[in-house]
């Protein structure tokens, strides 16, 4: 069954998704030796942050894009300039809530995941997009 935009079966499968692709971001994060420190932290309506990690001396406030291969654009290429900066805003918010800019200042990275239609799937991670 699919409901029309805003709710139903569509949101759950693309909520499916999402948490999947971060899940798989979250082990290539680890896997890099990064550390993850939360995951979808809410910020009232301003916004969520997928993953902070912290790698090395460095606060890195990760934005995952999931896709389902050849469905639709690249995953990279969701990242505007208007979300760059509303991630800016949100891992400032972050540094206020838990004490501070570590010595190695903050990091906005993007993760790509593309969900082939068979085969494994594609996780990029991009440092520094924003």
């Amino acid at each position: 069954m699919t409901v029309g935009a805003g709710g139903g079966a569509d949101m759950n499968a693309r909520g499916a998704l999402g948490r999947y692709g971060e899940e798989l971001a979250a082990r290539r994060l680890t896997a890099a030796g990064m550390t993850i420190l939360e995951r979808n932290w809410r910020c009232g309506r301003i916004g969520e942050i997928d993953i902070v990690a912290r790698d090395g001396d460095v606060l890195v406030v990760c934005e995952v894009k999931t896709r389902r291969g050849g469905r639709f654009e690249h995953p990279m290429a969701a990242v505007t300039p208007v979300k760059a900066e509303r991630l800016r805003g949100l891992a400032e918010r972050w540094v206020q809530a838990h004490g501070g800019t570590p010595p190695g200042g903050v990091r906005i990275d993007l993760l790509g995941v593309v969900l082939p239609g068979r085969g494994a799937a594609l996780v990029e991670h991009v440092q520094g997009v924003a």
